[in-house]
């Protein structure tokens, strides 16, 4: 099994040197539908199948799903931040640890698949409401000073979407669950 491919099911990110407002609708849409799709993926699923990892060394997919909604909840706070700080430097946070809590280890996940209805209904929301300028605003990572502007952070956002929803999916088919 290739270690790669099982952490990177759909490749690695990959956002767009000029970022339309294609790019940006298609984004959203991902991120409005994503709760939803998630949801029915893994309503079903035992909690022997919750406690599997995706892949050797890898989380849960009830880690999976609870990391989900604390990286979209610090997300939605970092746009925030964007909008009404000048070029913030953002707080980041070890998901790794975030993940080994106890509440990520055993918490149901219904917890978190909530979570990301609401947050994501009213993430989007908001973001349908940005304008040209809003976009182009930038905070600062602190990993190596990165700035990211809000526009690159939907798109990265989409992708991290589809990535965990793969990691998901594909234990499900490898298993034989789907």
């Amino acid at each position: 099994m290739d270690l790669e491919k099982l952490k990177y099911p759909i490749g690695k990110i990959q956002i767009p040197t000029i970022i339309t407002a294609e790019h940006i609708s298609n984004w959203i849409t991902i991120l409005e539908n994503f709760p939803v799709l998630l949801e029915n993926l893994v309503t079903n699923l035992s909690p022997s199948q919750l406690n599997t990892p995706y892949r050797p060394g890898g989380w849960t997919i009830r880690q999976v799903i609870h990391h989900l909604a604390d990286s979209h909840h610090n997300s939605y706070t970092r746009f925030k931040w964007t909008l009404t700080e000048d070029q913030p430097v953002i707080k980041t946070y070890y998901e790794d640890r975030w993940a080994e809590l106890f509440d990520s280890k055993t918490a149901p996940i219904k917890l978190s698949l909530d979570s990301l209805k609401a947050l994501h209904a009213k993430w989007t929301y908001f973001l349908k409401g940005l304008t040209v300028a809003d976009l182009e605003q930038i905070f600062i990572h602190p990993d190596g000073n990165e700035k990211v502007s809000l526009k690159e952070n939907i798109g990265i956002y989409a992708w991290h979407c589809n990535h965990h929803y793969a990691h998901i999916e594909q234990l499900m088919i490898r298993e034989g669950w789907k």
